[in-house]
């Protein structure tokens, strides 16, 4: 009997990269994880403390916040204010 030789040798071959196939991370277009853009308006609708929208006015923002208040009452829900830092409730009336 003859001794087989116990190791291998794994063989990968390199894919051949075309401009439009590579994808390099300073691609346009694409933002790390993990990290989100700051909303464009200025009141955001928060959930449990979550932000979920944003609106340009505080009546958008306060009628969204109703309508989500009165369909599932034991969530919390608050505008914040970005420029003023301010967050208010919003309670049922």
């Amino acid at each position: 009997m003859g001794t087989q030789d116990t190791t291998k040798t794994a063989t990968i071959k390199a894919k051949a990269k075309s401009g439009s196939d590579a994808v390099t991370p300073e691609e346009p277009g694409r933002e790390p994880l993990g990290q989100r853009k700051r909303p464009e308006s200025r009141f955001c609708l928060q959930v449990d403390r979550q932000t979920k929208a944003s609106y340009a006015t505080y009546e958008a923002a306060e009628q969204a916040a109703l309508v989500i208040k009165k369909r599932h009452p034991i969530v919390r829900v608050a505008i914040y204010d970005t420029v003023e830092s301010v967050n208010k409730v919003i309670d049922l009336p």
